[in-house]
């Protein structure tokens, strides 16, 4: 299977434009180092990634959690799950900020999880 790291680079280059993340923002949302987040949104270092960071990223980018793997692997990416407004529901929107807010600390354990299995790895 090929994999397109450059699109993946310009995926995340135009959502962070459009949301206005800097590369620090999106590493602290994420929980994926800025060096790493630098690599991928500079897509000059194309090596394989973690599935778990590929899916900070996208929840850290306010999309599906498969988004950008989707984008690496050149299919059309899951679309994010719609939100209720709040018309229908006053909790609402308190509710899709506690959705947010665990999504981006599932990413940061996710990520913490692979710096740790990372430094496992290193011992060897």
């Amino acid at each position: 299977m090929t994999e397109d790291w450059s699109a993946v680079a310009e995926a995340m280059n135009a959502r962070a434009a459009e949301l206005a993340l800097k590369q620090k923002e999106l590493a602290t949302r994420s929980g994926v180092s800025l060096a790493i987040v630098r690599e991928m949104q500079q897509g000059r270092i194309q090596r394989r990634r973690n599935r778990r960071t590929l899916e900070a990223l996208s929840i850290a980018l306010d999309w599906h959690p498969q988004h950008l793997t989707a984008v690496l692997q050149g299919k059309t990416p899951p679309e994010a799950e719609p939100l209720v407004t709040a018309a229908e529901d006053p909790l609402v929107p308190l509710l899709n900020t506690i959705i947010r807010e665990l999504r981006g600390l599932r990413a940061q354990v996710g990520a913490l999880t692979n710096r740790l299995d990372d430094g496992s790895h290193r011992k060897d």
